[in-house]
C-alpha cells in the first residue's frame, strides 16, 4: 500500500516539471515586435539614435536650402564650428560615462589657454614649453577633481561647481585680465594658433582643430571600447559597487578619468588659441553647456554605464547643422535655441525609453 502513495507524488512532481519547461519554452520562443526589436538596437548601438537626427537634419536643411546648404565650403563650416565643443564633449563625456559630471571643464579649458600664453609672452618660456605648462595646469585641476569625488566622496556636481568658480576666478586674476592679440602670437609665437591653420581639399577648407577632434575621438573610441581600461570606465559607471568586488580599483580609475579631462580641457584650449587667433580670459563662456548638450543629444547615459564617444559628436553635428541651417534661412537665433532646447529634452526621454529594454 505504500508504494502507489509514494509514486504519485513523484509522478505529480514530474508533471509540473514538464509543465514548467513548456510554459519556458513557450516564452523563449515568444518573437518581439517591431517596437521592441528597434528599441533593443537602439540600446545595444547607442550612437544609432544621433546619427539618425543627424541625417535627417542635414536631409531637412539640403532640401530647403539646396546647394546653398549641400557644399563642401558649408558643410566643413560645420565642422570648424563644432571642433572646440567635440574637443570639450569628449572630456565631458569621460566623466559622464561614470555616473558623475564635471561643470568645471569650459573653466579649465580657458585657464590653459591662459597659461600657454602667459608663459609664452609674460615669462618668455619657449613655445612648446608653454604648452606642455598649459596641459600640466589641466591635469592639475582634474586630479583635484577626481581626489574630491573619488577620496572624499563628494558629489561630481558640487566639487566641479567649485572648482568651476575657483578656476574661473582664478584665471580673471592671474590674466589680469589682459587679451594677447593674435598679431603679437604671429610674430612671437605662431604655434599657439596651429590648431587654427587651415588647409583645402577641393572646396573644402578644413582646420587641424577639426583633425584634433576627428583623431581624438577615433582614439577614444577605441580605448572605451577595446582596452581594459575602457570596459572598466562602463563598470564604474553602471555599477561602482559591483566593478569594486569584480577587482576594478574604482578610486584609482575616477581619479585618471578626471585626470585625462583635464588634460583633454587643455587640448581645446590649444585649438581655442587657434580658432579665435588670441588668447583672451573671456573666451569659451558657454563650453560647460555646449559640451553637456553635445552627449545628451548625443545619446549618451546621464545615469553612467551606457553611450558611445561617437554619438557625443554626432551630438555636436546636430548642433552646428542647426546653427548653420536656420542661420541661413535667415531665422531668429532664438529659435536655434528653443530647437536645441527641445532636441536635448526629448534626447533624454529617448534614454529613459530605451534603458527599460535592458530591464
Amino acid at each position: 500500500m505504500s508504494e502507489p502513495t509514494a509514486a504519485a507524488p513523484h509522478h505529480d512532481y514530474e508533471k509540473v516539471l514538464k509543465d514548467s519547461a513548456a510554459e519556458v519554452a513557450s516564452f523563449d520562443t515568444h518573437e518581439k515586435t517591431a517596437v521592441q526589436r528597434f528599441r533593443h538596437f537602439l540600446h545595444t548601438s547607442p550612437s544609432a539614435v544621433s546619427l539618425i537626427v543627424l541625417v535627417v537634419s542635414l536631409l531637412v536643411f539640403g532640401t530647403l536650402l539646396g546647394t546653398k546648404f549641400f557644399s563642401a565650403f558649408s558643410l566643413t563650416l560645420i565642422l570648424q564650428q563644432v571642433a572646440i565643443t567635440g574637443i570639450v564633449g569628449a572630456a565631458q563625456t569621460l566623466v559622464i560615462m561614470t555616473a558623475g559630471i564635471d561643470l568645471s571643464v569650459g573653466a579649465i579649458m580657458v585657464l590653459s589657454s591662459v597659461v600657454m600664453g602667459q608663459f609664452a609672452f609674460r615669462y618668455g618660456f619657449p613655445t612648446e614649453l608653454a604648452i606642455l605648462c598649459g596641459f600640466a595646469v589641466g591635469a592639475l585641476c582634474g586630479f583635484i577633481n577626481g581626489i574630491l569625488v573619488a577620496r572624499m566622496k563628494l558629489p561630481p556636481f558640487i566639487v566641479t561647481l567649485g572648482m568651476w568658480q575657483i578656476v574661473l576666478a582664478s584665471n580673471f586674476l592671474y590674466s589680469a585680465n589682459e587679451t594677447i592679440r593674435a598679431q603679437e602670437i604671429e610674430t612671437t609665437a605662431p604655434l599657439l594658433q596651429f590648431f587654427g591653420s587651415t588647409f583645402r581639399i577641393g572646396g573644402a577648407v578644413f582646420t587641424y582643430g577639426v583633425i584634433a577632434m576627428v583623431l581624438l575621438v577615433l582614439l577614444l573610441w577605441y580605448v572605451l571600447n577595446h582596452t581594459a581600461w575602457g570596459r572598466h570606465v562602463y563598470a564604474v559607471g553602471d555599477d561602482p559597487d559591483a566593478a569594486e568586488l569584480s577587482g576594478v580599483n574604482v578610486k584609482r580609475m575616477l581619479i585618471s578619468v578626471y585626470v585625462l579631462s583635464g588634460v583633454i580641457c587643455a587640448l581645446a584650449g590649444w585649438a581655442l588659441i587657434g580658432r579665435i587667433g588670441s588668447v583672451s580670459p573671456t573666451a569659451g563662456q558657454f563650453a560647460n553647456i555646449e559640451s553637456i548638450t553635445a552627449v545628451v543629444i548625443g545619446g549618451i547615459s546621464l545615469f553612467g554605464g551606457r553611450g558611445s564617444i561617437l554619438g557625443m559628436m554626432f551630438g555636436a553635428l546636430i548642433v552646428g547643422v542647426f546653427s548653420l541651417g536656420l542661420r541661413l534661412l535667415g531665422t531668429d537665433v532664438q529659435w536655434t535655441y528653443l530647437l536645441i532646447g527641445v532636441l536635448i529634452i526629448l534626447a533624454v526621454a529617448a534614454d529613459q525609453w530605451i534603458r527599460k529594454a535592458a530591464s
